[in-house]
């Protein structure tokens, strides 16, 4: 099997050396080149290039963001039989993507995980996301999760570490410098068939479980999302502090029940819905911020990507 192995050299993760280790490891079993990676964007490229040679797998080692521009790269042209399967090891702070299916968080035991998968010829087709054009693997935002994503960003750019700590003093700051916003929100719903619902603060998109992780603790604003259905949607109408530590509580839960309230708009299983902004507001996707937009139409892709696991 020829595989390319992406590799992010800033993964937070793992060291140069933990790195070759693994490399070597899979290059065991496959016909393994291994690139890393230069610049924003480049996984992507990489990825592009892998399919147009007609590669059978490719492998990112780092976090969500990486494995997110691969992906991104394989299906530039929508998804295809013909195309490269996709394996994960994780090396990012969190790796939802990788976690939501089951693959060790650690990035030795994930790469044993995934050789026994391969041996053993394990894959998985999921549904995948878009935000207009841009494919997501597990969750996507307009709004205040967004807000908080480019803050952290901003951080790690002034040479700050990415940790959990630093994402909850960024939505805490986020939280209480934007009251205006948090009474009613800027965003509208839209779906197909229905009455718009105006006033948003927050709309956070899942294409599975969890929505992100804090620490280890999976955070389910949306807990019957799942690959194998369409997207959910959770959206708060207001964002007052009691009620906000609540919903958050019940995120935390392990009752399996969605968050719920008079201010909660919800939505599962969705082929497609649009929200739009009165001012530009932030968008992320699985944890990566992609500027200012008006308006985002989220839709679900059934089937979109072959994953070994």
């Amino acid at each position: 099997m020829r595989a390319l192995l992406v590799v992010n050299p800033a993964a937070t993760t793992t060291s140069e050396r933990t790195r070759n280790v693994l490399a070597h490891a899979l290059a065991s079993d496959l016909k393994l080149d291994m690139v890393s990676t230069e610049h924003r964007g480049h996984a992507a490229e990489l990825a592009r290039q892998a399919a147009d040679d007609g590669l059978d797998l490719v492998i990112a080692l780092g976090g969500d963001g990486t494995i997110n521009e691969v992906v991104n790269g394989l299906l530039v042209d929508g998804p295809a039989p013909s195309l490269p399967a996709v394996a994960v090891v994780p090396g990012g702070s969190t790796n939802v993507f990788a976690r939501s299916l089951g693959i060790p968080n650690d990035p030795v035991e994930a790469t044993g995980f995934l050789l026994a998968a391969l041996r053993a010829g394990r894959s998985r087709e999921i549904g995948l996301g878009m935000a207009d054009e841009r494919w997501f693997l597990f969750c996507g935002g307009l709004g205040f999760d967004a807000d908080v994503v480019g803050r952290v960003e901003n951080r790690r750019a002034a040479g700050r570490r990415s940790t959990h700590g630093l994402y909850v003093r960024s939505a805490l700051r986020r939280f209480y410098g934007g009251r205006a916003d948090r009474r009613r929100g800027p965003l509208t719903l839209e779906v197909a068939g229905q009455d718009p619902i105006e006033g948003i603060c927050l709309g956070i998109v899942q294409n599975t479980v969890p929505w992100t992780f804090l620490g280890n603790r999976p955070l389910n604003p949306c807990p019957q999302a799942s690959y194998d259905t369409g997207l959910d949607l959770f959206a708060l109408k207001r964002m007052s502090t009691l009620p906000t530590l609540r919903h958050l509580a019940q995120m935390l839960g392990s009752t399996g029940n969605a968050p719920h309230g008079r201010h909660v708009v919800s939505l599962h299983d969705c082929d497609a819905f649009t929200l739009r902004a009165e001012e530009p507001v932030s968008l992320q996707v699985d944890g990566d911020h992609l500027g200012e937009h008006r308006s985002v139409t989220f839709r679900g892709v059934p089937r979109a990507l072959r994953v070994i696991v």
